[in-house]
């Protein structure tokens, strides 16, 4: 993986009410630290993409559909410079990804039915300020196509 990336497989407690499913704990491997939590959609075969954070870390969880959430190394002075990872996650693969400042990251609906996402950032999203930079989703600086998958 990309260096800086972690990810935890999500446990999914089922029983005669519904079911359960922890994402993320402050005594977790990867937890840092809790900024603010948010959720957000994407429609089948929208692909929001590419943006990063300079400061902050996301902890990314697809809680209703899928996604494939892609994650592309720029970083320069990085031993995975250049690396692409993809995780199909959602629905039938519960996980959380830990994505680290300077990694650029998106993802596309691959589901039949919109996707949610909840983010668990460690930073407040400021406003006036925004810890983003945005690039579109067919830039040629990042060597992705979003309609092929890696192997």
């Amino acid at each position: 993986m990309i260096d800086g990336v972690m990810k935890k497989q999500l446990r999914v407690v089922p029983d005669e009410r519904g079911r359960l499913m922890e994402c993320l704990r402050s005594d977790d491997e990867l937890f840092l630290k809790f900024g603010q939590l948010y959720m957000t959609t994407t429609l089948p075969g929208v692909v929001k993409g590419w943006h990063l954070h300079h400061v902050q870390f996301d902890n990314i969880v697809c809680v209703k559909g899928m996604i494939k959430l892609v994650l592309y190394d720029g970083r320069a002075d990085s031993p995975t410079k250049g690396r692409i990872d993809e995780f199909f996650m959602g629905d039938h693969n519960p996980l959380l990804v830990r994505v680290p400042p300077e990694v650029q990251h998106g993802w596309k609906c691959v589901s039949p039915d919109e996707a949610f996402i909840v983010n668990a950032p460690t930073e407040l999203y400021r406003y006036d300020d925004p810890d983003q930079d945005e690039l579109p989703h067919d830039t040629d600086l990042i060597p992705y196509d979003w309609g092929l998958r890696l192997r």
